[in-house]
This record gives C-alpha cells, structure tokens and sequence, in this order.
C-alpha cells in the first residue's frame, strides 16, 4: 500500500487478547462471496488468539458477538450493521473494505465514538486505468468503430489526441491523484477540484500505488466547479459521498458542461441527479457519460440508461482486478497488527468530513 497518510492515533487502545490483539474480529464479505484459506491465514497471524466470527451480507453471525472488538466490513447494510452494533458492545475499531464510507457512519456508530478506517488507495490503480480506458476509447471513437464492424462498413473515423484534452477531476483523493498521474501521463491538461485548496500536494507528495504523483495544472475549491465544467472536455467524478456532494451534478452543474464533453463517474451514484443526466443525454447537451456506479444498484434491466446511444454503461467493475483483494486484507492485517500494539491507524476517516 502506499496511500497510507495521513495517520491518526486510535483511542481504541490495545485489545483484549494476547499481546493487545482483539478478542475477537467479525468479517463481512469483501469482494468476494467468501475469504480465500491464505486471506484468513493473514488474519490469524496479524492476531494471534482472535477468534474470527464470519457474517453473511444480511448481518447474521457464526458466533457470539459479545466479545467482538474489531470488524472488517465489507457487503452490510446500514441497518444490518447498526443491528450488530447492538450486539457487539466491545466493538471499537471497524475497518471499510471500500473508500466509501457513507454506510458505517451512521448516527449509532458515531454515538459509540466507533473508529472507522477505509480502504482508502486500494483501488485507486485499477478505477485510474479505468478512466484513461474510457477516455482513450472514446477520443479515438472506438465505439462508432466498432458499429461500423458491425454493419461491415469501411469509414475511417477522425480522432483526438489526448494532449489536446482538458481533463477535469472532481474529488483529489487518491483516486483523484491517481486519474490525474495517468492523465498527465498522456499529455492531457489536469484542473482538479477539491474541498481544500491549501498546500494541495505537500499532504499527499509520493506515489499513488506505483504511479508517480504530478500535481494537476490547476486546483480549484468547490466554488471552482463551475469554471471546471465549463473548460473540461472529460469530467471525472472521484469525490466521496457526503452531505455536501450529494446531487452536486443537477441541471445547473449540466448546463455549465463544455459542449460535447462526457461525464465519467466512478464514484457514487448519488453524486448524480440522474433524472437531470437522463435528460443532457437525451438532449444531446452533452457528449455522453460513462456510468460504472448508480443510485440503485443492480441498476433495472428497465433503466433507460441502457438504452441510450451516448452512454456507456458498466456494473460497478472500474474498481475490479486481480490484484486488490491482496491489497485490501494487506491492509486490513497491517492496521491489526497497529491495533495491537496501540501504534496509529492507518486511514483513519475524519466523520465530520465523511472520508
């Protein structure tokens, strides 16, 4: 991992099992239906003595929770979680196996002073190859070719070079950084916006999960957001879901959007009023949208997002590869073994920000 800062100091403490590990660690499904043998193996080393109490999506448990001080959350809903909450009044410390934090910090889980740390640079690679797919895709007009493959039809197709392009990214976390590393990569214009515009890269200099970081052409606040729609010929959202983003992109956000250019989202559904997207679409207001997250999810087979010409849909997959389910229990067992010894979390989520 080498998304890491800043660290926090945990009023946890030590746990209550051998050498400070925890009494015992509640896993929830992350990534996959089930832990792989090695991914538990990790856990058992990283603390030593717990005993591991496995939950299914809808928050049932294998064991008692009375002695659960530590829980890796990965599928539980807001309302299964606040139920074990209940039922687990020693948990102290819950670990997010997504960046996304919106359905842990819920009202019970602040009341409790629970800590909360995410995955904060797990997928910041995979989602940033993702975006530069899209992007490259869609200037060089890989889907008008492909549709003339299929009607068997010879019409070369002018394309864009991508240092010709103004790439706008909503949100500079690593995600954020990483889009902007391998935009800058290819030669493309970054104007980046974020909720704090003060010393912007000296909190966060490094590398972002092997890509080497570059600080964006320009960064705005939020009251940028408007000058950064209007000169972007790709927008990226990559901002987390809190109060203060939800909706931001609505008909006004729309209408400010340079003619032609596409949306790209990656982070939340709900960062989007979709009624106001399915309209700039169906309108030709804007160039499109790539859409890999929804407010509903599975999204409808009757959604009228599939049936749209300048919309590219995907299942919530920019996020997916082969690598990170190593990455997130790496993680997960690095902060077990801090835990233990009383040493800093890493990614410690600020609840009042929301990430």
């Amino acid at each position: 991992m080498t998304d890491r800062a800043p660290t926090v100091r945990t009023t946890a403490g030590p746990g209550g099992g051998s050498r400070g590990a925890p009494l015992a660690i509640a896993l929830s499904p992350i990534l996959a239906a089930r832990y792989r043998a090695r991914d538990l193996e990790r856990i058992r080393e990283a603390a030593p003595g717990a005993r591991l109490v496995t939950l299914s999506v809808e928050g049932l448990a294998d064991g008692p929770l009375d002695d659960v001080e530590v829980l890796l959350r990965g599928w539980l809903s807001a309302e299964a979680f606040d139920r074990l909450l209940a039922r687990a009044p020693r948990l102290a410390w819950v670990h997010s196996a997504s960046a996304g934090v919106e359905r842990a910090l819920t009202p019970t889980a602040r009341a409790r002073g629970v800590v909360i740390t995410n995955a904060r640079g797990v997928f910041s690679r995979p989602i940033a190859e993702y975006v530069l797919m899209m992007i490259l895709a869609i200037s060089r007009r890989l889907p008008q070719l492909l549709e003339l493959q299929r009607e068997r039809t010879w019409q070369p197709l002018e394309g864009s070079e991508l240092r010709d392009l103004t790439i706008g990214v909503v949100g500079l976390g690593s995600i954020g950084r990483a889009v902007a590393a391998l935009a800058s990569a290819f030669g493309c214009r970054v104007v980046a916006v974020r909720r704090r515009t003060e010393a912007s890269g000296s909190a966060s200099r490094g590398d972002v999960d092997g890509l080497r970081e570059v600080e964006p052409d320009e960064v705005l606040g939020p009251e940028g957001l408007p000058a950064l729609l209007a000169q972007s010929d790709f927008v990226v959202l990559a901002a987390p879901l809190t109060s203060e983003t939800e909706g931001m992109i609505d008909d006004a956000a729309l209408a400010a959007m340079k003619r032609g250019s596409w949306l790209i989202n990656v982070a939340r559904g709900r960062l989007i009023d979709e009624r106001a997207l399915l309209r700039a679409l169906g309108e030709g207001r804007i160039g499109g949208a790539v859409l890999d997250t929804f407010a509903e999810e599975p999204l409808p087979p009757d959604s009228p997002f599939y049936d749209l010409p300048n919309a590219i849909v995907t299942p919530h997959t920019s996020w997916s590869s082969a690598r990170v389910l190593d990455r997130s229990v790496e993680l997960f067992c690095d902060n077990l073994r801090r835990f233990a010894a009383g040493e800093p979390l890493l990614n410690v989520v600020d609840p009042d920000a929301g990430y």
